[in-house]
């Protein structure tokens, strides 16, 4: 008995992550009928957290559906704003992504970094343990089965990455309350308080302080605050936009 032959067709969006040959139209694909639909689109390259609806003959389906010979199947990348149900909204970002990071909790978006590498498995059971979205460019961790949430960072340009994520998920945004160290909340400094971790010359020039609860680290207005000011001012531009609406499902 010959393994049942289905048809798959990807979204335009997804195709960072298919191989050439099956970017256009809908390719044939061989399963062993008894593979869930979900595991046939991963075993393609595409991770599951940026896999929206499932339609199979132009039927929406779960993901554990087990498709049958002759099915044609549309993959559609996840829905914007997407949805974290059953936490709060918060996220863990790997090594390479320091700078956003720093741009997230400069928004104060609760957001936890690993600034070593601890490897796949930590990152996916800290994920699991601390209910966080796991942002990475790493395709393989977002393919683990034990990551709470994911999501792929598609840009490499910090500017853009962080664009792309207020898009998709459209976090509470409540600017200068985090630390852009350790995540940790600010509250309002004294010159005094903060006298004794201040720069040469810093204590003259500034009167306006805050200080991280956790890590101590002081905060005022420096020679990159206008910087900072133009991240915090684009983003809060963004967030104010309207959510667009959703785009009619393909017909197949």
């Amino acid at each position: 008995m010959s393994a049942p032959e289905i048809h798959v067709e990807f979204a335009p969006e997804l195709a960072l992550f298919i191989p050439q040959g099956r970017r256009l139209g809908a390719t044939p694909v061989t399963t062993d009928g008894t593979s869930s639909l979900g595991h046939v689109v991963e075993s393609l390259g595409v991770p599951l957290t940026e896999v929206g609806t499932l339609r199979v003959n132009g039927r929406e389906v779960p993901r554990s559906y087990v498709p049958s010979a002759g099915d044609t199947v549309d993959v559609l990348p996840v829905a914007r704003p997407q949805q974290v149900p059953g936490a709060p909204l918060r996220f863990l970002l790997d090594v390479h992504l320091g700078t956003l990071a720093r741009r997230l909790r400069l928004l104060g978006v609760d957001t936890a970094y690993e600034s070593t590498d601890i490897g796949d498995p930590a990152l996916a059971t800290r994920s699991a343990t601390e209910k966080r979205v796991m942002l990475s460019r790493d395709r393989g961790l977002l393919h683990r089965r034990e990551l709470w949430a994911g999501a792929f960072v598609y840009s490499t340009r910090p500017e853009d990455q962080l664009r792309d994520i207020l898009d998709r998920f459209r976090p509470e945004l409540r600017p200068w309350t985090r630390c852009t160290a350790c995540n940790g909340l600010l509250r309002e400094a004294t010159k005094e308080q903060v006298a004794d971790r201040l720069e040469h010359g810093t204590e003259r020039s500034y009167d306006v302080f805050a200080q991280c609860e956790d890590c101590g680290r002081p905060y005022w207005k420096g020679a990159h605050h206008e910087q900072l000011e133009a991240i915090v001012a684009n983003a809060l531009a963004e967030a104010s936009r309207p959510t667009p609406p959703a785009a009619p499902p393909r017909r197949s």
